[in-house]
């Protein structure tokens, strides 16, 4: 298993290499034709920054793997509270702000409780990934619309310095583009197929391969992302990011996933997307103290994200 191993690291490399070839010739296009830095930092970075869970998720639901494809925004969401929030508090609590806990944080719970909804024979058609993907869309202009309204000079700064810069010439925003999709299609196929190996190597469920190694790997770049904020003592990005992401794992990825190919992820149980729903309505009344995450309620996160492996693991 040293071979899948190293070739599952690999993978998460390209992945990653992939995304920022992808978000900085994207970036670079859209500054062309006149889109503003806060337009393009809620759009095409936030979106393209999640390219390798949607990448892997598409991949592996065109390939059959239909576990594997929903494990993976499952487990990231999970993830990305129990573990990402949790280490990002306990380095520096973090601050809340208002429109998360009033709009963000229940669009999220909302979207979570969706899932079980729709998956209750275990699939996710056509017709439901056309509905989810039109939610995202709608996130992401209500998004826009409340930016726009309520922007601050720090604001435009923020997203201006989160962009970057607007290349010498047009073929190299596309040599950008190309390369990072097909560093992303490679890198994407490398990790499911090695992923799979390892499954059957240790007699796991694709299932579980899903919510936690797939998971873990393509939520790498947001908890490095989210430590490095808290060391710098800027950790308000954290929350924000995590809500957002959480959003964008179902309504998007799984919307589009489902829309190339009916996600059929009978490995996937209800406790699994019970433990999802939990720790996004968890995460609500946990904010809303003193509109701050504390170390305190980090190391609870953390030690829920770990009973809930410690279930998962065959033992």
């Amino acid at each position: 298993m040293v071979i899948p191993s190293f070739l599952i690291i690999a993978a998460l490399f390209l992945l990653a290499l992939g995304a920022e070839g992808l978000v900085r010739g994207s970036a670079s296009i859209a500054l062309r034709i006149g889109l503003t830095p806060l337009m393009i930092g809620l759009t095409v970075v936030a979106f393209g920054t999640s390219s390798p869970e949607l990448v892997v998720s598409l991949k592996a639901n065109l390939s059959g793997q239909g576990d594997i494809a929903v494990g993976n925004v499952i487990g990231s969401n999970i993830l990305n509270i129990g573990v990402i929030l949790g280490i990002t508090s306990i380095i520096c609590p973090v601050p809340v702000k208002l429109q998360i806990i009033k709009i963000d944080g229940p669009l999220m719970i909302l979207a979570s409780a969706i899932i079980p909804l729709l998956m209750f024979n275990g699939v996710i058609g056509r017709i439901e990934g056309f509905f989810l993907f039109a939610g995202i869309i709608g996130y992401a202009w209500l998004n826009i619309f409340l930016a726009r309204r309520d922007v601050e000079h720090e604001m435009f700064k923020e997203f201006s310095e989160g962009v970057p810069l607007k290349s010498g010439k047009l073929i190299y925003d596309l040599i950008w583009i190309i390369g990072g999709l097909a560093l992303l299609v490679v890198g994407s196929g490398i990790l499911v197929d090695n992923c799979i190996l390892i499954a059957r190597h240790f007699r796991v469920s694709e299932a579980v391969i899903g919510l936690t190694i797939v998971a873990a790997g393509t939520s790498m770049p947001e908890l490095a992302t989210s430590v490095v904020a808290a060391i710098k003592r800027q950790p308000d990005i954290a929350i924000g990011n995590v809500v957002g992401s959480n959003i964008f794992n179902v309504l998007g990825i799984l919307g589009i996933s489902s829309l190339a190919s009916p996600s059929s992820a009978k490995g996937i149980s209800y406790f699994d997307l019970a433990v999802m729903v939990g720790f996004s309505i968890l995460l609500l009344p946990l904010m809303w103290t003193g509109l701050t995450l504390r170390r305190i309620e980090g190391i609870v996160l953390i030690l829920f994200y770990f009973a809930y492996l410690y279930y998962l693991w065959p033992k």
